[in-house]
């Protein structure tokens, strides 16, 4: 996750700029930056790396100024050089950006075609130059601002600082998060609470599609359609504890939320966001021409993701895979000499059964690879190969947003072996990346759904039992809301194929049994809707989570629907995943359990 911070102030920022993003340090990055306004000139120091290298070369071009912005980098949009950090500058003025401009390559060709030249191979520059043509033509800041955003698409979080402008900061955020931190004749802005920390424990948390105004004295907050808001002082915890809720009532409820971003993050490891291709993180090769087989293992949260990426690679890689619980796959002795790609799933890279069956394939010869969210991990450092997801510390028990960008590097994977083995073509490769780039929107829109998913948690909440139901793709999330709502709400739940109703779990239908149904418009929507409707006819209780395309002709009398966007196939599992978490947060809240600490429950499970 990419860190922000803004500063205006009647002292001087850089070493203020510095020692925030330090605070930010825990998000990861791979490189670094500051700009600030030196009477009323910009000034710009960027570095690739860690922040020592940053302070390194301000202590031998220190830069002056009483208003700044600063910005730790994840590399998405080309790689992580001092070109492509940020923060991005025009002549009048800079960016720090989090997240992904989908539209970009559109936006950019514009902006050629009127004459403008690039630097970097960035989204992020992109939108210095769009509302840099804007004040061309007359606008000012704020105006500026305003009519580029709503040219954005995409998920993103913003900070502009001005040139000749020392009482102006710019912020703004869809999807991403970013805070007003008040101060004492100064203002702040920041990715969280952490960032502000060293400066105010008064903050204001912007609301989705919120953009602001900071003067030294004031914040001018507006809402997506331009209408003044005002948004609450919270006094933040974030100066005794190192991560912090935000405004949020639970880790986890904060851990959802920040899912659009990391998504962002995790898809440009996988892919050239310039030319849209799909590749393996650097220096981690894998040849998916040699591979006949892939074995699959994983614990939990994350055998569900590898489930997910099974449909994958054989629906779109054409690559047989064998898929076990990591604590069966070590013991079963499964012959392996098919097998070309052990691949293991760990949001901690700690599991003691997933490293076990990692050491089990490597004594049998297999070539190893790990999808792991902690770099620095046992499993992490054992694998051959070595493929991240850049979730950030996940603190809330049941996982989030490690299995959605496990899914989400599954995904990408997976059109990579496609690509490798001639069974995607390149145009069909372009259309797959630019479906993976809308999931941080469409992630944001269902997350949208919270207010409407709460009032459906009040009514799950009082129920005993729950069967969720899907096939293809939504088998897996049917297999994981169940294991969301039993772990953090106590209600037994289970998850099974739709397909499977008639072989036993349909003897427990009556009008006391909830049944969530995962059913998008897909290619098995019509045997699922047969499944629902065998339901109906027994008097269960129905919740529909859908699509537009499949409220039009699945809904039926007595159901309760929840409606998500219209997506692409390859995009189900990460987008509807995300009602899922929401529905057995919320049931969890009504119910008063301890969310992020379910009893008898632990983070990383590192005993058998």
């Amino acid at each position: 996750m990419c860190g922000i911070i803004g500063i205006i102030s009647h002292t001087p920022v850089a070493s203020r700029l510095v020692d925030s993003l330090k605070r930010l340090e825990y998000r990861g990055y791979d490189s670094a930056g500051i700009a600030t306004l030196d009477a009323g000139q910009l000034q710009r120091v960027r570095a690739e790396g860690k922040l020592k290298n940053l302070e390194s070369r301000l202590d031998g071009e220190p830069i002056a100024g009483t208003i700044g912005i600063g910005h730790t980098r994840w590399a998405t949009h080309g790689a992580p050089t001092v070109a492509n950090a940020h923060p991005h500058a025009t002549a009048r003025l800079a960016v720090v950006h989090n997240g992904i401009i989908e539209n970009f390559r559109e936006l950019k060709a514009e902006l050629q075609a009127d004459g403008y030249s690039f630097e970097s191979e960035t989204d992020t520059e992109t939108v210095a130059v769009l509302v840099t043509r804007e004040m061309d033509r007359g606008a000012a800041p704020r105006e500026a601002v305003a009519n580029v955003l709503g040219k954005l698409e995409g998920a993103f979080s913003l900070a502009f600082l001005f040139k000749g402008e020392e009482n102006l900061l710019i912020g703004a955020r869809r999807g991403s998060p970013l805070a007003i931190g008040v101060g004492r004749g100064e203002m702040f802005l920041g990715s969280d609470a952490i960032a502000l920390s060293p400066f105010t424990d008064e903050v204001r948390y912007l609301a989705d599609g919120d953009w602001t105004i900071l003067t030294h004295d004031a914040a001018e907050i507006f809402d997506e359609d331009g209408n003044p808001v005002d948004r609450p002082v919270t006094v933040s915890a974030g100066k005794p504890f190192y991560v912090d809720k935000g405004n949020h009532r639970h880790f986890m409820q904060k851990e959802m939320f920040e899912q659009p971003e990391v998504l962002s993050h995790t898809l440009g490891a996988y892919v050239n966001m310039t030319d849209g291709r799909t590749r393996t993180p650097k220096g981690q090769e894998l040849d998916f021409t040699k591979v006949r087989r892939i074995a699959l293992s994983a614990c939990g949260t994350g055998y569900y993701a590898a489930l997910v990426g099974r449909y994958y690679f054989e629906r779109y890689a054409g690559i047989a895979c064998d898929l076990d619980v990591a604590s069966e796959f070590r013991y079963r002795e499964s012959p392996l000499s098919d097998v070309d790609l052990a691949l293991f799933i760990s949001q901690s890279g700690e599991t003691a059964d997933t490293l076990a069956s990692l050491r089990y394939a490597k004594s049998q010869g297999l070539k190893t690879a790990a999808i792991v969210n902690v770099p620095e991990s046992t499993i992490a450092r054992e694998a051959d190969v070595v493929l991240p997801t850049l979730a950030g510390p996940e603190i809330g028990v049941a996982s989030t947003k490690a299995f959605t960008c496990q899914l989400m590097a599954l995904a990408a994977l997976a059109v990579r072996a496609g690509v490798d083995r001639g069974v995607i073509k390149a145009d069909e490769e372009l259309e797959f990346t630019r479906a993976l780039m809308e999931a941080p929107r469409l992630v944001n829109e269902a997350l949208h759904l919270e207010g409407e998913i709460e009032h459906i948690a009040r009514d799950l909440a009082t129920q005993h039992h729950a069967l969720y139901l899907g096939r293809g793709f939504s088998y897996p999330l049917a297999l994981e809301g169940a294991l969301k709502l039993k772990e953090i709400s106590y209600i037994h739940a289970e998850g099974y194929a739709a397909g499977e109703l008639k072989h036993g779990p349909i003897a427990l239908i009556d009008e006391t049994m909830q049944v969530v149904v995962v059913a998008p418009h897909d290619r098995v929507f019509e045997k699922t809707v047969s499944n629902m409707q065998e339901v109906a006819a027994r008097g269960g209780r129905i919740l529909l989570i859908t699509d537009h395309k499949g409220a039009a002709s699945g809904a039926m009398d007595g159901a309760r629907l929840l409606v998500l966007p219209d997506m692409p196939e390859i995009l189900i599992p990460i987008v509807f995943a995300v009602p899922l978490q929401m529905l057995a947060y919320h049931t969890a809240v009504q119910m008063g359990t301890d969310v992020d600490q379910p009893r008898n429950l632990a983070k990383s499970v590192t005993v058998e």
